[in-house]
């Protein structure tokens, strides 16, 4: 599993109109090929009448799995460069479609790369990019009388609370990073004077938004 790494946000779309002709980027995750594929056709069913519906993904921890689809338009010119946007921006597990609604101005290759790399870089912004990073939840069992004092420190910290149990003691879930765990037990013990109970738990990824 990656400590980190970029994906979508989720699903977004936008348009743009270059030289008359008009570019609909859609945006979604995808963590398999086929939720890939599913949603290109979608896309091409909802735009059935449109000149053009290229296309590109990348998917799978490695990147193993890149394709790009110019539909009908000149080779290279379409789906290479939204799939270049898409590596730029260091993203996994993202699909792209950008369906386009021909004008009459001719674009020419050069124009064409740029229309169809824009309008992906548009549409990532309507989308949203997040970071996902893994983190290793930590389970810390205290009585009420350290409730306050833990509680007070942790919302000050770098650490994020997850959720808190109120049963005969508290437990308090808290998102820690793999490499940080240990400093946080450590800090953790010395805050509670050694009154807390400290259980490792799953590991889960925890998303961060990042400016574009």
């Amino acid at each position: 599993m990656l400590e980190a790494y970029y994906t979508v946000k989720g699903y977004g779309e936008t348009e743009i109109i270059i030289e008359k002709s008009r570019f609909i980027c859609y945006v979604e995750r995808a963590t398999t090929e086929e939720e890939a594929v599913r949603f290109i056709h979608q896309i091409k069913k909802k735009h059935w009448d449109a000149t053009h519906n290229c296309s590109a993904y990348i998917i799978g921890e490695h990147d193993h799995i890149q394709k790009a689809n110019d539909d009908g338009e000149p080779s290279g010119t379409a789906g290479v460069p939204m799939l270049e946007v898409l590596k730029k921006k260091k993203l996994k597990d993202t699909v792209v479609v950008v369906t386009r609604y021909f004008g009459g101005i001719k674009l020419g290759a050069g124009g064409l790369v740029r229309a169809y790399g824009k309008a992906v870089t548009e549409g990532l912004k309507a989308a949203g990019i997040v970071e996902r990073k893994l983190m290793r939840m930590m389970h810390t069992t205290i009585d009420y009388t350290w409730l306050g004092k833990v509680e007070n420190e942790l919302r000050a910290s770098t650490y994020s609370i997850k959720d808190i149990h109120y049963a005969e003691h508290v437990t308090i879930d808290t998102y820690v990073e793999e490499k940080r765990k240990d400093e946080f037990r450590a800090w953790m013990t010395e805050l509670t004077n050694g009154k807390s109970t400290i259980i490792e738990g799953e590991h889960v990824y925890v998303e961060f938004d990042v400016a574009q």
